[in-house]
């Protein structure tokens, strides 16, 4: 599967986690997966009309995962895009749809950590590279983001640290295709963050402490 360092124009903008409101929709709202894990399948509202696809009910479980007790990391955002008309990209295809995945370890203090960071993208992206690799009709990129940890101790300056952001896009002839194709990226994606999980958890016991 085609993954690549993804230039993101907002990558400086700290981003504080737990974030309040979002800015593409005031009404959006932050929700704590950790403790509410049923919220999941109810809170995501750009997922609500495409329920119907197997490629929403796999991100459902990739985000159950993530902020489960099998997970050394959480996710505090995520967003997808439908189908739109292919514009600008390397396939040739009609339709393709995007989204975004944000991943950060739950053990709040490793993201003010540059090192465990860039040890956190890199794991993730060769593992990413080393699944499907002859899956072409999808790509992820991955953007180190800005953050504020605000629950963090200290002053504001001990609480900066980073987020992984996992841009995601699949392509297809048809919508119903094209969601094939989500599906499995959503399948490549479980299944190389949980390799990073169990890698990073066998060397760094600190990366489970919640």
């Amino acid at each position: 599967m085609k993954v690549y360092e993804h230039s993101d124009p907002d990558s400086l903008k700290p981003r504080s986690h737990p974030w309040i409101d979002a800015e593409s929709n005031p009404a959006y709202r932050y929700y704590d997966f950790k403790t509410q894990p049923e919220l999941i399948r109810s809170s995501l509202e750009d997922l609500q009309q495409w329920t119907s696809y197997p490629a929403i009910e796999t991100f459902y479980r990739l985000l159950e995962w993530l902020n489960g007790p099998e997970s050394i990391f959480e996710s505090n955002d995520s967003a997808f895009n439908g189908a739109a008309t292919t514009v600008g990209t390397p396939s040739s295809t009609p339709l393709q749809c995007s989204g975004r995945l944000m991943i950060l370890y739950r053990n709040l203090a490793l993201n003010t950590s540059p090192e465990q960071m860039h040890r956190l993208t890199n794991a993730t992206a060769q593992a990413l590279s080393e699944t499907d690799p002859l899956f072409e009709w999808g790509a992820i990129g991955a953007t180190i983001m800005s953050a504020q940890f605000t629950t963090l101790p200290g002053p504001p300056e001990r609480q900066r640290g980073q987020q992984l952001m996992l841009s995601f896009w699949a392509w297809g002839e048809t919508e119903a295709e094209m969601m094939r194709h989500l599906d499995r990226i959503f399948h490549n994606l479980t299944g190389a963050l949980q390799r990073v999980s169990d890698e990073i958890r066998r060397s760094t016991p600190t990366a489970s402490r919640q």
